[in-house]
């Protein structure tokens, strides 16, 4: 099914409208209960988060919190920052983010660190609201992020953070639509192919398993 720009902006509104409404009425112990999966899968899966520049997002809205996840990757090495807003259609700047630094309030209420350095992260953890098999990423409609990663020199690997229900068909990707490179759920990892998304299962606790080899090229960046 091909949709015109008209039909395409209203049923991503729609879908995004619906996602949301449903991931907001998902018990707050279950949505604790992925996140701690979700958390078990990144560290196991991508070892390499603790020695890098790592990008995530405050959460909204029932979003994964990948606040707890940053907390424990800081404590392991890496440098955290959050995403700002400089001015809409312009690409997004990444501020070193940690306890201590203050933070002020932008569109969607969403905090953002103030007079903290900027970095260009090595990895971004991103949140979706919906996302499909071949990796797309549907989120709130500003382009943002497409508009950020485009623009930067080195791209920083992309691991996009959603749930199963909200997987789609297809978010009828356009021209300027990024696929994400990883995406964890409560399910477990995918990675992006040739073809589209890959499941590679759920890793288990211990040393980092098996999903390391494939997927954890990320432990190969290093901070800085």
């Amino acid at each position: 099914m091909t949709l015109d720009a008209a039909e395409l902006k209203r049923w991503r509104k729609s879908e995004r409208e619906r996602l949301i409404a449903a991931r907001m009425a998902i018990a707050p112990a279950v949505l604790e209960s992925w996140r701690q999966r979700i958390d078990g899968y990144l560290e196991h899966s991508f070892p390499g988060l603790a020695h890098c520049r790592l990008a995530f997002c405050w959460p909204i809205k029932g979003e994964y919190d990948a606040r707890h996840i940053a907390r424990t990757l800081r404590d392991r090495g890496a440098l955290t920052a959050l995403p700002v807003v400089v001015a809409p259609q312009t690409p997004l700047i990444f501020r070193e983010w940690h306890p201590g630094v203050a933070l002020a309030r932008g569109a969607l209420d969403i905090p953002y660190p103030v007079g903290s350095p900027a970095i260009a992260p090595d990895i971004v953890l991103l949140p979706m609201n919906g996302w499909d098999a071949q990796g797309y990423r549907l989120g709130y409609g500003a382009g943002f992020f497409d508009r950020t990663l485009a623009a930067m020199e080195k791209k920083p690997v992309t691991i996009g953070i959603s749930y199963e229900f909200a997987k789609l068909d297809t978010i009828h990707p356009q021209p300027w639509d990024l696929p994400m490179d990883y995406v964890v759920t409560e399910r477990g990892v995918y990675r992006r192919d040739p073809e589209g998304l890959a499941y590679l299962g759920e890793p288990q606790g211990g040393e980092p398993s098996a999903l390391s080899s494939p997927v954890c090229y990320a432990n190969e960046v290093k901070r800085g």
